[in-house]
């Protein structure tokens, strides 16, 4: 299950089902659970907690050092979920002191070829992040989210659940729930219909979020006048919620 040519610390703590492929690194402090596959030339440092059932190709990085210049070798941490996907070349990194310490991924999430998750990052599930997507320091993924090819994501920017970016985009402010954005910078077109479908939203619900779409960015109101409106439209819709409590959280401003 594990390679004369991978290279372990003593002090990691691996599951005894994991397989480990030649050349692999892993450093002190890592805890890796039952079912993970670690490929040829995979390096994971710590402090980092791996769940279930993961797996990672050849020549990730994953919990190494952060690329931000304040950090200078403070205590900081990486947790991953369960069966997630970390495909060639997929580097991880682990929080700032001044971040809060933790960058966090939930389940069932792809990360595709060379893409980047950068120090402080909270990532929910089921999300995929195409070929060399790419996001900054602070930045917070919602579940189902969905960023396209060579998506480059401000830090500090939340992307909403359910929301696709199309491939090249560049996100410099909030992405909503349930929305489509394209471009550079990136501006939103509409409803994000194929993903919500593929989610089994009822025929109710979506014309509700219409609705919803339609009040934040076809009227010109402020976000305190959208939030008062999307509260008429919870009585009869709960999952509208999660739309008004992101416009009340958003502190960058949405993408319009």
């Amino acid at each position: 299950m594990i390679s004369k040519q991978a290279v372990i610390d003593p002090r990691a703590t691996l599951a005894p089902d994991v397989e480990v492929g030649p050349f692999a690194v892993i450093g002190p402090n890592v805890e890796i659970g039952s079912g993970t596959i670690i490929g040829p030339h995979v390096v994971i440092m710590g402090p980092t907690k791996i769940g279930t059932n993961n797996r990672f190709y050849q020549f990730s990085s994953i919990g190494e050092d952060c690329q931000d210049k304040k950090y200078h070798g403070e205590d900081t941490r990486l947790e991953i979920g369960d069966n997630n996907i970390f495909r060639e070349g997929c580097t991880v990194h682990r929080g700032t002191a001044q971040g809060g310490g933790l960058t966090a991924i939930g389940n069932e999430n792809l990360f595709m070829v060379n893409t980047h998750v950068a120090h402080d990052c909270i990532i929910g599930n089921h999300v995929i992040f195409s070929n060399n997507a790419a996001i900054a320091g602070h930045v917070q993924v919602g579940d189902y989210a969905s960023l396209g090819g060579f998506v480059g994501v401000h830090q500090f920017c939340l992307i909403g659940a359910h929301s696709f970016a199309g491939g090249g985009s560049m996100i410099m402010k909030d992405i909503a729930p349930f929305v489509r954005v394209f471009g550079n910078p990136a501006q939103t077109h509409g409803l994000n219909t194929v993903g919500l479908a593929r989610r089994e939203f009822s025929t109710e619900v979506m014309s509700s979020l219409k609705q919803a779409y339609k009040i934040v960015f076809r009227n010109s109101v402020t976000v305190s006048d959208a939030v008062e409106k999307l509260n008429e439209l919870i009585l009869t819709c709960p999952e509208v919620s999660v739309m008004r409590d992101f416009l009340q959280k958003s502190e960058r401003g949405i993408t319009r």
